[in-house]
């Protein structure tokens, strides 16, 4: 159903698929399992990786000597896009907004950022609240009237194109659960720019899982997020011939997690990352994957995800920003 799509190979995949049996058993309900998209392998990976797959084999059919694309200052996205773009041998220009009013160095130069410049890419900064894509397009296009040839990634690189990385994923996991002979009853993961669950459940539904899928959002309220979600979902259904397979129903995000905003830590979230990482050795980001897991872990105490389920969580990666907010893990 994909091959007919071009794609590069930038990822390390299959990425593990694995269980978690000491943070299982410290939670006390469900098995946990993980998918460890933290494991790409581009620029220390991450969940852009796959639809970077995509889009990178996008801009270079249609010719292109540049890349660009916009998102938060410690922005995943950014970060591989640059990394892509280096293996490719193309130039890459970021546009990074402030969205969260940081001045600490280390937020601003550090972590992703450090990445991004080692990669060779550009950057601009842009303040809060502006519209991240009428600034891409406008910088895309001054470019091109200078006279490069310039292909524009959305933020999170979610657009059809993209979300094949995760219908692709999707079909993944299903080979990977079918190889446990286990059942699975949920799958969950933090959501963004919806790139990542409108691929997932595309995938889902297109191949009958019968897999439940709950994001956990980290920015937009819940009736926005799923909205955007199942808008590019049903987009990307048409793009490989299966329009109709999702519905609305299908589409389900819980923003209870995202606390004062994005990219500001949260206590649950942070509590997350130390759990995880003394547990079961995983690192999370505060971003994004911290506050996924920090709704599937209230959800497991709430009983929601109880005893005798086996629960997926898939890891989006974003270890690397953790090195922009070093001063919310003070030394014990």
């Amino acid at each position: 159903m994909l091959s007919r799509f071009p794609r590069l190979r930038l990822g390390h995949l299959p990425t593990p698929f694995e269980p978690l049996p000491r943070l299982s058993a410290a939670l006390g309900g469900p098995e946990i399992w993980v998918k460890r998209d933290d494991c790409t392998g581009l620029s220390t990976g991450g969940n852009k990786t796959r639809k970077l797959e995509f889009l990178m084999a996008e801009a270079v059919a249609q010719g292109a000597d540049t890349v660009m694309t916009q998102g938060a200052t410690q922005s995943n996205h950014a970060r591989q896009t640059a990394a892509a773009a280096a293996k490719l041998g193309l130039a890459c220009h970021l546009l990074l907004e402030d969205r969260t009013g940081s001045t600490d160095p280390n937020y601003t130069g550090n972590g992703n950022v450090l990445l991004d410049h080692l990669h060779g890419a550009t950057t601009e900064a842009r303040p809060g609240g502006v519209d991240m894509n009428a600034e891409l397009e406008a910088a895309a296009d001054k470019a091109r009237a200078d006279g490069r040839k310039v292909y524009a990634i959305p933020g999170g690189g979610s657009n059809p194109t993209g979300a094949l990385g995760y219908v692709n994923c999707a079909f993944e996991m299903m080979v990977q659960i079918n190889e446990t002979g286990l059942v699975f009853d949920h799958l969950v993961h933090a959501t963004g720019s919806a790139g990542t669950q409108a691929g997932l459940i595309t995938g889902l539904k297109a191949c009958n899982a019968g897999l439940p899928l709950l994001g956990f959002g980290v920015r937009a309220p819940k009736q926005v997020q799923e909205e955007n979600v199942f808008k590019l979902a049903c987009a990307t259904a048409e793009k490989i011939g299966c329009s109709g397979v999702v519905t609305r129903s299908d589409v389900i995000a819980n923003t209870d997690y995202v606390g004062a905003g994005y990219g500001i830590p949260t206590e649950s979230g942070l509590e997350a990352i130390r759990l995880f990482a003394e547990l079961e050795g995983l690192l999370l980001d505060p971003v994004y994957s911290a506050k996924g897991a920090a709704g599937l872990i209230d959800l497991i105490r709430k009983d929601r995800f109880s005893k005798g389920q086996r629960i997926i969580f898939l890891h989006t990666g974003g270890s690397a920003a953790l090195f922009g907010y070093d001063k919310a893990f003070p030394a014990k």
